[in-house]
């Protein structure tokens, strides 16, 4: 075994998987419902707003916060979550990681004129459909897609929300 992949491999088990938290920002309008996307900084790459954990912040405020700082939103975010998808996230040149993403909905109700990220990302407002097929990630995909049916069965029984 040589010394680069020794190196890979101890960082790869080291780092087998992370956590991240997400918002699935959403809207009802009168012609259905719409969610938000942005782009991620790096890639240019279509994301929902997410964010790695931090001590003193719950899952779910964290989803919340991201999406006030990464695309100016704000409303009720679900306390439980769609679901969860993985992708392969870039660390540096020499290293990915798998993430964990767990997805929690957010209704918006205003979005700010100013936020921390703007003008560093793309936003967009579009039909799950749509979304669907701009992400890359088949799970989150699959999450976007399913997201009309989870509020309709949660509608007579809704999560309690941030």
């Amino acid at each position: 075994m040589n010394r680069t992949s020794s190196f890979a491999d101890a960082e790869t088990s080291f780092l087998s998987e992370l956590n991240q938290y997400a918002a699935l920002p959403y809207v009802v309008t009168p012609s259905g419902l719409l969610v938000c996307l942005i782009t991620s900084r790096g890639t240019g790459r279509w994301i929902v707003p997410k964010g790695w954990p931090k001590a003193d912040l719950s899952p779910v405020t964290m989803a919340a916060t991201e999406a006030c700082e990464e695309a100016g939103l704000v409303g009720s975010t679900s306390m439980v979550p769609i679901g969860s998808y993985v992708y392969r996230k870039q660390l540096h040149r020499f290293a990915t990681v798998n993430c964990r993403v767990t997805v929690f909905p957010m209704n918006v109700e205003i979005q700010k004129l100013k936020w921390r990220e703007k003008g560093q990302r793309r936003i967009d407002w579009v039909s799950p459909k749509k979304a669907a097929k701009r992400v890359d990630e088949a799970e989150l995909s699959k999450l976007i897609l399913n997201l009309h049916d989870w509020l309709a069965e949660n509608a007579s029984n809704p999560h309690p929300v941030l």
